[in-house]
């Protein structure tokens, strides 16, 4: 039992919790002692208060994320505005987007080396303007010498990147949000080891945020003794910052640069149901073999570059099959969000705006500004079959109840919405009109459409695209519609507590 007490004292994430607590109490020690200056410090507050109101307003920043901030600021002038400029200013964003502009610019530079001869300019205006964008704004181009694969499972996803990890000749690249050992970490980890050990060069980025809980400190150093080149997103230090906000959210394997995997699947046991977690984990991934495996490389390799301070180069790692007999056009992008372009959002918001006959979603959360709420009400009122999976299991009953608290003004414009019953959903994946497909790591929420590094492939007129809509309907057949009578028959209570933390959504 002693033993326990000390294993659960020392675990990272409990002491993290201890620095942190400790500088919390300082904080408010400092302020405390300044009560024998109040009038000079609370007039110092207010027009700090004033200040960074204004600021606020007129940044770039979502709406609903100012709403957020403003109103802690307004309504506690002395520890408001403090907390902002620890836990909300850009300040460390401005640093970080300065390191970060040379290595986009070479990531940018080397992809659209690739100019598009894929011939989707050939195609509808609505596929071709989606795919303008993207290129543009995303710096990846449309290719059509890809074959792809839909994995509805994470069962699914590990049984082919363990296939595929085993056939490494040259390289394997892997960037993923949380690591954990078990069945699945570990049984990948040995494959690693043995490819080095036959000269394959094998790298690894992590972040360090979404590991706190699942990783102990400088497991970086263990996996290189193994030979694993290893890179950590945000190495965390138990000090109050902003900076943590923005986390490496995006999950990337490549391999040989001819096969690479994204979608919403990490490297945990729960991701592949080898142990019960908030009930059945319901994810999905996506195989890619050919040109386009090109733009994930480029992705991590522009995430290593940023993180090692190294510069490749990308033309050692371009694809050396294609598969001309591939249906379709694939586009794989990279959301970065340190270039005030929330490419995720919009992909998904031309998809809604754009569908003629429907739009099915499955997400893990459901917490979305204005804009995107109209679109999905604008839709289903035009006649568009809008249907939005969410989990009915929640991980974090705080998230699950802000998703909710939109279910009434989406179901009553006519979105349907579904919880699937047998537990958690932590799918992305958006699918219209037979044509459009997006499988990727992007939630519908402001964490990983604003702050996080995130990536996605968007698909049209693939096999996949209708792999997509056919799951789709199995994971509806076995979920609960969300009715008008539920949403309107919810206590007082439960519906304030709601409406509470829908204002501050987008903190969470």
């Amino acid at each position: 039992m002693l033993k326990k007490i000390l294993r659960m004292l020392t675990q990272r994430v409990v002491i993290t919790a201890l620095f942190i607590l400790i500088q919390a109490v300082l904080l408010f020690g400092i302020i405390w002692k300044l009560n024998n200056y109040f009038v000079y410090f609370y007039a110092a507050s207010i027009l700090l208060s004033v200040l960074l109101t204004l600021g606020i307003i007129n940044s770039k920043s979502n709406p609903a994320y100012k709403i957020a901030w403003l109103i802690p600021i307004l309504l506690l002038p002395v520890f408001g505005g403090m907390f902002y400029l620890v836990f909300g200013s850009s300040r460390t964003g401005r640093y970080i987007r300065k390191k970060m502009r040379t290595v986009g610019q070479e990531m940018r530079e080397e992809v659209q080396k690739l100019s598009d001869h894929s011939g989707i300019d050939q195609m509808e205006a609505d596929a071709v303007n989606q795919s303008r964008y993207i290129t543009r704004w995303a710096y990846s181009p449309p290719y059509r010498n890809t074959w792809t694969e839909y994995l509805p499972m994470g069962e699914v996803k590990f049984e082919r990147m363990v296939q595929e990890l085993k056939k490494a000749k040259h390289f394997i690249f892997m960037e993923y949000f949380i690591i954990e050992e078990g069945k699945m970490w570990n049984t990948i980890r040995d494959i690693l080891c043995q490819k080095v050990k036959e000269g394959v060069d094998v790298r690894l980025i992590y972040d360090d945020m979404g590991c706190i809980m699942t990783l102990p400190n400088g497991y970086n150093k263990k996996l290189e003794k193994m030979g694993i080149k290893c890179a950590v997103f945000n190495p965390f230090v138990p000090v109050l910052s902003s900076k943590f906000n923005t986390r490496d959210h995006r999950k990337i394997c490549v391999i040989d640069g001819n096969v690479g995997f994204t979608g919403g699947v990490n490297l945990a046991d729960e991701y592949i149901n080898a142990y019960e977690k908030h009930g059945h984990w319901k994810d999905t991934a996506i195989l890619l073999r050919g040109e386009a495996v090109f733009s994930l490389t480029a992705m991590f390799l522009s995430m290593w570059d940023y993180l090692t301070g190294t510069r490749e180069d990308y033309s050692n790692y371009l694809p050396t099959e294609t598969v001309p007999d591939a249906k379709g056009f694939v586009q794989p992008f990279a959301d970065n969000p340190l270039d005030d372009e929330a490419v995720g959002e919009t992909v998904y918001m031309n998809i809604i705006n754009k569908a003629k006959r429907y739009v099915y979603i499955t997400t893990p959360y459901l917490i979305i500004d204005n804009e995107m709420c109209t679109a999905l009400c604008t839709a289903a009122k035009s006649g568009v079959d809008v249907r939005i999976i969410t989990p009915h299991v929640p991980d974090k009953w705080y998230v699950h109840a802000v998703t909710r608290a939109y279910y009434q003004v989406l179901v009553e414009a006519g979105v349907r919405i579904f919880e699937y019953t047998p537990g958690f959903i932590h799918a992305k994946t958006f699918v219209a009109d037979d044509e459009y497909a997006v499988v990727g790591t992007i939630n519908m929420d402001y964490r990983s459409l604003y702050l996080h590094f995130e990536c996605g492939a968007w698909m049209y007129q693939t096999s996949s695209v209708l792999d997509v809509r056919d799951d789709f309907f199995k994971t509806q057949q076995i979920s609960q519609e969300i009715t008008r009578e539920q949403c309107r028959n919810v206590s007082f209570p439960v519906r304030l507590g709601r409406s509470v933390l829908r204002v501050f959504a987008p903190l969470m």
